[in-house]
Parts: C-alpha cells; sequence; structure tokens
C-alpha cells in the first residue's frame, strides 16, 4: 500500500514537472515571437493608416518649401527624425525606401544623404535580423534536414562576400535579405559589414537623383525609379558584384586544388 501511494506521488509529481516544463516552453515561443509580432503589427499599422500611399513624389512636391525651411532651421532633428523614420520604414519591411533615398538625396546632398541613409538603412535591417534570427532559428534548424545544414554551412563559410551580392545586384526584395541571412546563421558583424557596404553603390545612384530633385520639379517632372536598372548604371554595380565573389572563387579553387595535389 505505501509503495502504490509512492508510486502514485512520484508520478503526480513528474505530471506536474512535465505541465511546468511545457508551460515554461509556450511561455519562451512567445517572448520569441514578440519582436516579429512586433514588426508586424507596426506593418499592418502603417499600411491601415494610409501612410504608405501618403509618400509619394506629388506629397514631397507640394511640401519641399516646408521641408527644406525645416531642414534649413532644425538641422540636427531633421537628420535624426529622417533616419529615424527611414530605419522604421525599413524594419516594417515598407515598400518606401527607393522614395525615400531620393529624398534623402533631396534633403542633404548626395554625400551627407547616402550616409544617413546608409547607416539608417542598416539599423533598419539589423531590426529585421535579429528580430527574424531570436524568433525563427532555433525552431527551423530543430527541424532542418540535412539539405538546409549544408546551405547554412555553404553560407556561413563566405557570409560576407555572399551577403555583398546580394545587397550589390538590385533584384533581390531588401526585406527578404534581411530575412535569409538570420535563418543561415550568418554572424552578427557580417550581416551588419556587408549590408551597410553592399547597399551604398545603390543608394548613392537614388540619393544623386534627390539631389537634383529640385530642378527636375521645376520642370513638371517625376524621377525614373526603374534609372537603377539601366545598362549604364547596372553594369557597374553587377561588376562590384561579381569582384564581391572574388575571394570566394578563389577559396574554391584553392582547396580544389590542394585537394587534388594532395
Amino acid at each position: 500500500m505505501a509503495k502504490t501511494q509512492t508510486m502514485t506521488a512520484d508520478q503526480h509529481s513528474h505530471d506536474t514537472t512535465d505541465k511546468s516544463q511545457a508551460k515554461t516552453a509556450r511561455t519562451s515561443s512567445w517572448r520569441k515571437l514578440l519582436p516579429v509580432l512586433i514588426l508586424i503589427a507596426g506593418l499592418v499599422l502603417a499600411w491601415a493608416s494610409g501612410v504608405v500611399d501618403y509618400l509619394s513624389f506629388e506629397t514631397l512636391r507640394e511640401n519641399r518649401e516646408t521641408l527644406q525651411a525645416f531642414v534649413a532651421e532644425n538641422p540636427v532633428l531633421s537628420v535624426v527624425a529622417f533616419m529615424a523614420s527611414y530605419a522604421i520604414a525599413v524594419a516594417l519591411s515598407l515598400p518606401v525606401g527607393s522614395l525615400l533615398t531620393i529624398v534623402g538625396g533631396f534633403l542633404f546632398g548626395a554625400w551627407f544623404g547616402t550616409t544617413y541613409v546608409v547607416i539608417a538603412a542598416t539599423i533598419g535591417a539589423t531590426v529585421v535580423y535579429l528580430a527574424a534570427r531570436y524568433a525563427f532559428y532555433d525552431l527551423m534548424h530543430a527541424k532542418a534536414g540535412n539539405a538546409i545544414r549544408k546551405m547554412e554551412a555553404g553560407f556561413a563559410e563566405n557570409a560576407f562576400s555572399y551577403l555583398m551580392v546580394l545587397r550589390l545586384v538590385p533584384l533581390f526584395p531588401f526585406w527578404l535579405v534581411n530575412l535569409v541571412p538570420a535563418l543561415l546563421g550568418v554572424k552578427f558583424r557580417s550581416f551588419v559589414m556587408g549590408t551597410a557596404i553592399g547597399i551604398i553603390p545603390g543608394t548613392f545612384v537614388y540619393v544623386s537623383i534627390g539631389d537634383g530633385l529640385g530642378a527636375l520639379f521645376d520642370q513638371g517632372k517625376t524621377p525614373d525609379l526603374g534609372v537603377i536598372f539601366e545598362p549604364r548604371i547596372l553594369t557597374p554595380i553587377i561588376g562590384l558584384a561579381i569582384l564581391a565573389l572574388v575571394p570566394v572563387i578563389y577559396k574554391k579553387f584553392r582547396n580544389r586544388n590542394g585537394g587534388t595535389n594532395t
């Protein structure tokens, strides 16, 4: 009888422990998802508020004198406000990056505009990277097959070079390039450096357009956002992307020859 009671007590204790562990696991899962849920809520709120539709060249044309006067009177505040707005837009994956980059050139000129945009875009991208890695990396790798693990190993070996290519070539959505490295375990430093350096050429193109936006407005014109796909612009950018792959190609060639010699 005493033995039965002891076994019952042990089983009850074991069940209680299991329930407690399951509850803790669920709480931990929700905590990991919280940053992503906040970003999704912000994205939904931004679309619902109409701010995405409001951000346009027409709005900029109508308010350009007011904006330029504000920048002249509040140089520091205007930079902080612009960079914060840009970083938030990137973190929420709003489709206004090209327009805001042009605005940066319009308000601050080519060189300062490029600097502010690169810093703000890198901050916003890093927020997405950290949120995705915190929320999904462990879960994905717990269920990942050999193919995913091989892909991660191959990407991680040359993470900086691959990320440079993804950032340089304007064919990959910016938000997607924020997510994929997080899921493939790219190190924080490689992500930040690859992003900051890789977006400079494309950023400078659009900021330069913004630097001459006033003249276009005076002519009743608006800039062509597809200018980056013109051969005269795209060709040198692709050239830079190829250069970014040179270390990868060299490493593979050296390893193959080393294996052959062995």
